[in-house]
């Protein structure tokens, strides 16, 4: 499959409030379309390899997949600290951002209509943010921070598959309280924590800066492969279920 498509996203972003320069990349998958989409959202470390790498996965899965790179008016450093803090308040430019993106997919001939939202990382915290908002048709939420009011966050959200590791010591019992949160709002859902996985293991390579890789393997942090094929099949049987049926 050949590598995802840079594509400016600009005007959609400026007319909505957002960065003042947005880029994505698009990944499509095989064959003819029209397919459903998803919006990809990458880690904290910002768009690298691994997270088009990811973006290619969902597209070989059979999603027309954009990632938009949260960072394009900045850089890293300029954009980490209130990115990271527009994931769990629910308002900043990143939103807005994000909906350039879920726009641009669904206002394409080659998209059905249908877009789910893939998160990881700091992702996964937007994933589960935007999940609530009535614009996604699913949403797949890995190792993110859990909003602070949970229950009002996702009282009407889309369905949602969560995973998480068990050696994550950043967010210990996050998936317990999100499968119980989804349970009593009545959402369609599947979450599970991986015993031996910690964070960032659906990865398949380290992407961290290199000084702070011995630190993360401590941690438990990076790839686990035996536990990310088995996220990966209730990832795709879970969007498969919502956005293509």
């Amino acid at each position: 499959m050949p590598a995802p498509t840079v594509i400016d996203l600009t005007p959609r972003s400026t007319a909505l409030g957002g960065s003042r320069k947005l880029t994505g990349h698009l990944a499509k998958p095989a064959g003819p379309g029209p397919w459903p989409g998803v919006v990809v959202v990458h880690e904290a470390f910002g768009v690298d390899d691994v997270m088009l790498r990811q973006t290619e996965r969902m597209a070989e899965a059979g999603y027309l997949a954009l990632l938009p790179d949260l960072f394009t008016d900045g850089g890293t450093r300029r954009c980490l600290v209130p990115t990271m803090r527009a994931a769990l308040s629910g308002r900043g430019r990143a939103y807005a951002d994000l909906e350039a993106a879920r726009t641009e997919l669904a206002d394409r001939p080659d998209c059905t209509g249908k877009v789910g939202l893939i998160g990881f990382c700091m992702g996964g915290s937007f994933a589960l943010v935007a999940a609530g908002r009535g614009i996604y048709d699913a949403a797949s939420a890995n190792y993110g921070q859990l909003p602070k009011d949970i229950d009002r966050a996702l009282a009407e959200a889309c369905p949602v598959v969560g995973s998480y590791g068990g050696r994550d010591g950043m967010l210990k019992g996050a998936a317990a309280k999100l499968d119980a949160a989804l349970e009593r709002a009545g959402i369609p859902h599947d979450v599970k924590e991986y015993p031996e996985a910690g964070h960032s293991f659906l990865n398949d390579a380290e992407n961290a800066p290199r000084i702070m890789r011995p630190l993360l393997r401590i941690s438990g942090a990076g790839p686990h492969p035996e536990s990310a094929a088995d996220a990966w099949r209730r990832i795709e049987d879970f969007f498969a279920e919502h956005l293509k049926s």
